[in-house]
């Protein structure tokens, strides 16, 4: 017998009628972000591309180039939907919640607003890990690695796609904790369990690093570390958490 009270209760029909409604402010909100970042997707791109600027600078290895006629264009498309994705996160995440809330009880609807906000800050805090720290010292240690006398010319596109993308590997794989926590209120796992398999968890973590990584210790390490971190974060929220009964 099902133990979801009456009131939670919802016709599939209504359902999609309500993620359909979720999905529209989502992609008016990407809309509306998407507008107003390629108005300044020049500026944007110039901060992104301050770190390898920075490294270029530095190591004297090359310089940031343009490859094909409307390689500009598509960079300020690129530019403007990765903006969008990252200003209407906070939009994006609320509206995944509150489609989630009816199947809630009301002691866990309580948590919506507080997992919203650390999905969105941790997200953000990923990208910007990546950003300030990753490419900080990543970039130099890159172009060193090409040789004494070769010079990069490199695509704006092609940094832009490496950029963007190393971003969000490390703004997704910050969620470690969002994830935890739901496998613990859903009695999938506990704080023991994680103890338990935190040798073999070090072991992935180190794997993925590598795999979403450039193939050099620095970036590896670099992305680990704050997995290794988090993921003891996550053994902590398990504790309060778990509703798994032993």
């Amino acid at each position: 017998m099902s133990t979801v009270p009456d009131e939670f209760r919802m016709p599939i029909l209504e359902h999609l009628r309500e993620l359909r409604s979720r999905l529209i402010v989502c992609m008016i909100s990407l809309g509306v972000s998407f507008a107003l970042s390629f108005t300044f997707a020049n500026e944007i791109f110039a901060w992104l591309a301050r770190p390898m600027n920075r490294a270029l600078l530095i190591t004297g290895k090359g310089t940031l180039a343009v490859h094909q006629a409307m390689e500009g264009f598509f960079v300020q498309m690129h530019v403007a939907g990765f903006t969008a994705l990252f200003v209407s996160s906070p939009i994006i995440f609320w509206q995944i919640w509150r489609f989630v809330a009816p199947g809630l009880y009301d002691t866990e609807r309580r948590w919506v607003l507080p997992l919203v906000s650390t999905s969105t800050a941790l997200f953000i805090g990923g990208g910007a890990f990546a950003y300030y720290v990753v490419f900080h010292f990543g970039f130099p240690v890159f172009l060193e690695m090409n040789g004494e006398d070769v010079q990069a010319v490199i695509s704006i596109q092609s940094y832009l796609s490496f950029a963007t993308t190393l971003m969000a590997a490390f703004g997704a794989s910050f969620q470690l904790p969002i994830v935890v926590w739901f496998l613990a209120r859903m009695g999938a796992i506990d704080h023991i369990d994680m103890l338990k398999a935190f040798r073999y968890s070090l072991v992935g973590i180190f794997v993925i690093a590598g795999i979403l990584t450039p193939p050099d210790v620095i970036s590896q390490l670099l992305m680990a570390g704050p997995l290794v971190l988090l993921y003891g974060v996550g053994i902590v929220v398990a504790r309060f958490a778990t509703t798994k009964k032993r």
